[in-house]
């Protein structure tokens, strides 16, 4: 969402053929750049950056200019619609009238928060376009003008020179500029586009020959034939701990996605490690690969985006891919199976990674060299979980390159860590010595002194520490057990049982049956700690494990005390009606035994507007960097990566929300538990402009009936919007493909009996005089309003769930706001949708009844 309100007020759309508005408020694509050169009756370039769904513009009179030592004036104008990216042609009346030449559009990338930085007036930020690459800065100007003033520089880089934007017009630009010249700048503008023409800036490219002799030079290296389709990359084996020997090398296991880049006759290809094409979603690698200056190679690496301390963050990066956010990203290389015609998969991995670091030396930052560290497995490993990092990678020095799954890639990843009570040991075997592993305890939430079994732990000992550890606690144990067992183990057949002795840090993979963890490994032993010292901290942050349901849930979400920092309380969020930031807060707080239950552990989708409704508000999905309290879940999505999305806790997890500027809340159907279950279907009835608010009434209550018919309650809901949502419990939940299919074929059966009412197509053309049934917020990811949400429009409207019987009553689907809507609940005596989680009614078995 952004602010496209002055865009829109100063255009008559039935006039010219510029994009009124967005289709969407969200493009799931990278954030992009556009410059277009303006005909007006000042020629100028228009230069546009994406910031959320809108285009943040300003207007260059003299265009961009690579010299870092000239400031370009840039007047800050309105925002205009993504839309606009692609707009190019005559403005024939009004308001910027004259013709549009698109010059640049690439994507483009800052190490931050855009709209802070924008805050601060000084953005630093990168392009990747046809003609326009590099750093570059905006920063405002310190002089009072009618529009803000800011300056376009050139960054100080290997794309800066003595390049103008009017030398690099085509044909058709030139044409474009002497057609429109008609005053002194312009003729200006003219002659200068028909003078000797530059080229854009270019890094320098490395010494192809020598490295191509470099690579054939290689024991085992083969002659190999170019090519840049795509070729299967080796996979790792997973291991519980790093192997030993100087015969293994170890690096980062990297939190992003495999990249594989292929090339032939200098042309660049990007794949999946599924055989998926990239180019298009990365052209910011696709350039730094061409910039290397070769003919023929083959790289395999990771793609990762670095936050603005220079860390890898897998949560930017899916931020960045989907356009909301612009972070720099990296195409970290680590092997190197081809080059220049030599083919490298039988070289030992070692020469490999030595010559790929050669030809990254001096090649562009987006392209990085994953080092790594010889033998040492074990301290690499140990070095890299204290960092947080994802894991490690261990590769066999001296293996080839092998498509596929095998032993020559292991891959060791950090895993959860805890400390446990050492609680007693088994008999060593084989040749080891003192104990074959220690048995591990927690502390028992429901007795003070009781403990609880974990299981055992026998890898990641040291030989000092079996030593020391088996005279601590040798000729101290029992046979009979010392702590509560959940299992009979018959490993434990001759374990020996002691009193809680030590401290053991462990990592695990996840918590197993009978709560045993699996694949625990020692980290270290805490000299520093006692049992004692587990017992008071497992005191402290226990928690009931099971969630509740009905209304004994809608109890246990009630508000608890709120301890959140309001900055800019008095920040006018809704500038038509001046609410502010802290009516805002103070409407969530008032409301929010209310407003919990529907967004408590769902997968929750965002509107921010830091600045408020005027300026550009932002849809967000993924968690913000500085929540505390928000709760955050990494799931698989429908292309089979993986995210983490936020979701809310407590009432202060919505609180806190609200302080980083959000407004709306738009929950999934289904929990963070079961998300692959749905356990709620929306019909969202959305009007055309031209049909009247009764025909909306009827359609609602059409819906109830039929859905009744098929044995299905549904509940009402106004949206905050024109429209309303029909809302379907489901318990027990559906699968998504289920819930999805079966919301298609209803909406289809009803337009089938009533054309002239209803449509089931997204297409905004086909609406006119009509009510669209959007069935596809019921699929896995999608999204709706969450009930007592406000929404980002003038007036500050609510979504607000409704009795049927009230449904007479309404006049619009925005009767109710952010003054009302407190009001309105002070004064009922019961939820009007009171029993909708204890409804039970099974999707499943209706849809086989109609079969």
């Amino acid at each position: 969402m952004g602010n496209l309100r002055d865009y829109q007020r100063k255009r008559d759309f039935s006039r010219t053929l510029e994009p009124a508005t967005n289709e969407i408020g969200t493009t799931d694509r990278r954030a992009i750049f556009v410059v277009q050169l303006h005909h007006a009756s000042r020629r100028h370039f228009d230069f546009r950056l994406q910031i959320g769904d809108v285009l943040k513009s300003w207007a260059v009179p003299k265009g961009p200019s690579f010299d870092p030592q000239v400031k370009r004036l840039a007047v800050e104008v309105e925002d205009h619609p993504l839309a606009y990216a692609d707009f190019e042609g005559d403005i024939e009346h009004g308001y910027g009238k004259g013709h549009v030449d698109q010059f640049d559009q690439g994507v483009w990338t800052t190490p931050g928060d855009a709209e802070a930085q924008l805050q601060k007036g000084h953005l630093r930020f990168e392009l990747f376009g046809k003609r326009l690459k590099g750093g570059w800065h905006l920063v405002r100007s310190g002089r009072k003008e009618r529009q803000p003033a800011w300056f376009l520089i050139k960054a100080k880089d290997a794309f800066a020179g003595d390049v103008e934007a009017d030398d690099l017009l085509n044909a058709k630009m030139t044409r474009s500029t002497r057609t429109a010249a008609k005053t002194p700048a312009t003729r200006a503008a003219a002659k200068k586009s028909t003078a000797r023409k530059k080229s854009v800036p270019r890094t320098k490219k490395l010494p192809r020959v020598r490295l191509a002799k470099a690579a054939a030079a290689l024991t085992g290296a083969r002659p190999a034939m170019p090519s840049n389709d795509f070729f299967k990359p080796e996979l790792a084996r997973l291991r519980a701990s790093p192997p030993e020997g100087a015969q293994w090398l170890h690096e980062v296991k990297w939190d992003g996605y495999r990249i594989l880049a292929a090339i032939a006759d200098g042309e660049v290809k990007l794949w999946s490690r599924n055989a998926l094409p990239w180019n298009d979603r990365l052209p910011d690698i696709v350039q730094s690969v061409e910039s290397l200056g070769l003919h023929a190679a083959r790289f395999d690496g990771e793609l990762i985006a670095l936050d603005g301390r220079g860390h890898s963050d897998f949560n930017g990066l899916q931020q960045t891919l989907s356009g909301e956010a612009q972070l720099p990203l990296v195409y970290m290389l680590f092997d190197l199976p081809s080059l220049e015609g030599s083919d490298l998969s039988r070289v030992g991995l070692l020469e490999r990674k030595q010559l790929l670091e050669k030809l990254l030396a001096h090649g562009p930052k987006h392209l990085a060299f994953s080092t790594h560290v010889i033998g040492d497995g074990q301290e690499v490993f140990r070095m890299a979980s204290d960092k947080e990092l994802e894991g490690i990678l261990s590769k066999r020095i001296d293996s080839p390159y092998r498509p596929g799954r095998g032993d020559d890639w292991l891959k060791i990843k950090r895993r959860d860590s805890d400390e446990f009570a050492v609680v007693g040991y088994t008999p060593p075997k084989g040749s080891r010595s003192g104990f074959g592993s220690l048995l591990l305890a927690k502390p028992d939430p429901q007795r003070r002194s009781g403990w609880i079994y974990v299981g055992r732990v026998g890898t990641g000992f040291s030989n000092a520490q079996l030593q020391k550890l088996s005279r601590s606690i040798a000729d101290k144990g029992r046979a009979k057990p010392t702590v509560e067992l959940a299992a009979i183990d018959p490993l434990l057949r001759d374990a020996q049982w002691v009193k809680p002795v030590a401290v053991a840090e462990v990592y695990y993979r996840g918590i197993g049956n009978k709560n045993l963890l699996r694949q625990p490994s020692l980290k270290i032993m805490r000299t520093d700690k006692t049992p004692a010292d587990l017992v008071d901290s497992d005191r402290a942050s226990s928690k009931p494990a099971k969630r509740k349901a009905g209304a004994e849930r809608r109890k246990s979400v009630e508000s608890k005390p709120i301890d959140i920092k309001i900055t800019h309380p008095d920040r006018v969020v809704y500038p038509d009606d001046s609410y502010t930031k802290q009516d805002v807060v103070d409407y969530y707080t008032s409301i929010m035994k209310w407003f919990l239950p529907g967004v408590v552990d769902r997968p929750t989708s965002v509107i921010r507007c830091p600045e408020g409704t005027a300026k550009a508000c932002f849809f967000q999905k993924h968690l913000i960097p500085g929540l505390k309290q928000v709760g955050s879940v990494t799931m698989k999505e429908e292309s089979g990566a993986r995210a983490t999305y936020i979701y809310s806790r407590d009432a202060g997890s919505v609180i806190e929300l609200v302080q980083f500027g959000v407004l709306e809340f738009h929950p999934w159907g289904s929990t963070i538990e079961q998300p692959d279950l749905a356990n709620q279907l929306v019909f969202d009835l959305d009007p055309g402009d031209d049909v009247a608010w009764p025909r909306v009434v009827a359609a609602a209550r059409l819906m109830h009936k039929l859905l009744a018919q098929l044995g299905l309650a549904s509940f009402l809901r106004t949206t905050g919007g024109k429209g309303l949502h029909v809302v379907v419990p489901l318990n027990p939940g559906c699968a998504w493909a289920q819930v999805k299919d079966f919301a298609h074929a209803f909406a289809a059966t009803v337009v089938q009996a009533h054309p002239l009412e209803f449509i089931a197509t997204a297409t905004k053309a086909q609406r006119s005089g009509k009510i669209y049934i959007d069935y596809l917020r019921n699929s896995r990811g999608a999204t709706s309003v969450a009930s007592y949400s406000l929404r980002a429009r003038s007036g500050a409207p609510v979504a607000v769930p409704l009795r049927w019987s009230e449904l007479g009553k309404l006049k619009s689907g925005h009767d109710f706001d952010i003054r009302s809507t407190p009001r309105r609940l002070a004064r009922l005596r019961s939820d009007p949708w009171a029993g909708i989680d204890d409804v039970r009614q099974d999707l499943g078995a209706i849809i086989g009844k109609l079969r």
